[in-house]
């Protein structure tokens, strides 16, 4: 490796890690607007932390249907504690994801810099900012960035031992361990088939070459039995935690009888589709430097730091493609890893003085590709999303909470599909319509959130009659349901 392809070589220096920086936190702070709760089971991400600070249900949680939350708690408790410091729910549920994207672009800035030189860890970080992928889980109410960020701190660290050569010390382990507990308590096991996998090939590769890459067997179980205590706990005193989280979750993510399965080569070209135009741009380097060793691919010398990224990435999407059950998303902890690998390639490939130019021009040509696609896609995606008044559930719900509070109102929302809208109205659980009618008849009800499916039949049910003080705004194109407020017109003074 070398680091003669410097940020000398990059138009106005530095300036384009500023600019790279601008446009990232532009694009991550777009791409989700207007922001709601409404798809991705963002409301089931949400309602945990709602549900900790309101119920005291820190270490289990349902959801908004009062079914067992399958995560672990961890973000929870951030969105939680983020609540507690900034007062706003928006803030609390999504800062997580945005800070993880932003340490995880730092890291691989840094890391790529003192590994690569500026321009690499330049293209590394652009390569993990524009992409379909990144911007769109960098503000959603989701566990996935939050645990590609705890797994890729893992790996770079292995990363910095091999390329040091330095054993693992003591407190190298406990961080290891800190940091694999906290992938347990956001997504639970998966955390090693992301990690483990890779350190197997790579010991098998290159292991005997230099410092063990490992680090230790005690970091790996202590955190699986830490996050055990968590699942024993839930078994035992929870009802439906096994069916709903050993069984359903975990176990059924192995058959195709639970969640629908996918054929095993699903993640590749959605890989090659959403990660373009830098993976097109990481086979081509890696056609150059085949050809450049006569297509003998023996003949390609690797780093035993370039071997442990090559092992990372490429183990995780063997690994996850093997399982039956697949969603895109989960595929995402493997994006930073091949960012630093593409930082890595370009740097190799620089290095020969007839490839540097070709190399720096098309990395330059391909940036500039990446931006214009990713913003032109998520600006799209925002601005059909205020088209189509994405947010008319979260205005409307927002705005009945900030009635019933200035009235003073009792209020309820009978059963809903929309699993976001007890969130926008500040409660904890759905009513069944006969229940909401007997409260009403009895007074112990000011206002009910109803679909305007249910309005005749729960109107006429209503002792005293009720009235229609506020409809939410109809979606444009979408069949999701609209919904009203029912006030007892003495009650209501907007």
């Amino acid at each position: 490796m070398t680091k003669n392809f410097s940020a000398d070589a990059l138009p106005q220096g530095s300036r384009v890690v500023w600019v790279v920086a601008l446009l990232a936190a532009i694009l991550f702070v777009v791409s989700n607007l207007p922001w709601q709760l409404d798809d991705y089971d963002q409301a089931k991400q949400a309602f945990t932390s709602f549900e900790m600070v309101n119920q005291g249900s820190w270490l289990y949680q349902t959801t908004p249907h009062d079914r067992v939350a399958t995560k672990p708690p961890l973000v929870g408790w951030i969105s939680a504690a983020l609540f507690a410091v900034t007062r706003s729910w928006e803030l609390a549920w999504r800062l997580p994801s945005l800070a993880a994207a932003i340490a995880t672009g730092f890291l691989l800035f840094r890391f790529g810099l003192s590994a690569y030189g500026a321009a690499p860890a330049v293209f590394s970080v652009s390569a993990f900012v524009f992409n379909l992928l990144t911007p769109r889980l960098a503000t959603l109410v989701r566990t996935d960035m939050p645990l590609a960020f705890v797994i890729f701190v893992i790996g770079v660290q292995v990363w910095n031992k091999i390329r040091k050569g330095e054993p693992w010390r003591p407190s190298d382990r406990l961080y290891i361990f800190l940091l694999l507990t906290a992938g347990m308590l956001i997504k639970g096991p998966v955390v090693w088939a992301f990690l483990l996998p890779g350190l197997l090939a790579f010991q098998f590769w290159k292991g005997k070459a230099g410092v063990s890459a490992f680090p230790g067997v005690w970091p790996w179980i202590a955190s699986l039995v830490i996050f055990g205590m968590w699942a024993a706990g839930g078994i035992r005193f929870m009802p439906g935690f096994y069916d709903e989280v050993v069984v359903r979750e975990f176990l059924g993510r192995f058959g195709g009888e639970t969640h629908r399965a996918q054929p095993p080569l699903f993640y590749l070209p959605h890989l090659l589709q959403k990660f373009a135009p830098w993976s097109l741009a990481m086979i081509a380097l890696a056609i150059i430097q085949l050809r450049s060793a006569n297509w003998n691919w023996r003949h390609v010398r690797i780093s035993r730091e370039t071997a442990w990224l090559i092992c990372w990435s490429a183990s995780g999407i063997v690994v996850m493609s093997l399982l039956p059950s697949k969603r895109v998303d989960r595929i995402f902890p493997v994006i930073p890893p091949l960012c630093l690998l593409l930082g890595a390639q370009i740097a190799t490939t620089a290095a020969v003085p007839r490839w540097q130019p070709r190399v720096y021009r098309w990395a330059v040509v391909i940036l500039v590709s990446a931006v214009l696609i990713s913003g032109t896609y998520f600006g799209w995606k925002a601005v059909n999303g205020y088209r189509v008044n994405r947010a008319a559930l979260s205005a409307f719900g927002t705005n009945v909470f900030q009635q019933a509070r200035a009235n003073s109102w009792r209020y309820a929302v009978v059963s809903s599909p929309d699993e976001g809208l007890l969130l926008y109205a500040h409660k904890l659980g759905y009513v069944r319509p006969e229940r909401a009618v007997i409260q009403w008849n009895a007074g112990d009800l000011d206002a009910l959130i109803v679909s305007t499916r249910g309005e005749s039949e729960i109107m006429s049910q209503l002792n005293p009659s009720g009235r229609v003080a506020l409809r939410s705004t109809p979606k444009n194109h979408s069949d999701t349901l609209d919904y009203i407020l029912i006030t007892k017109s003495t009650k209501y003074s907007p």
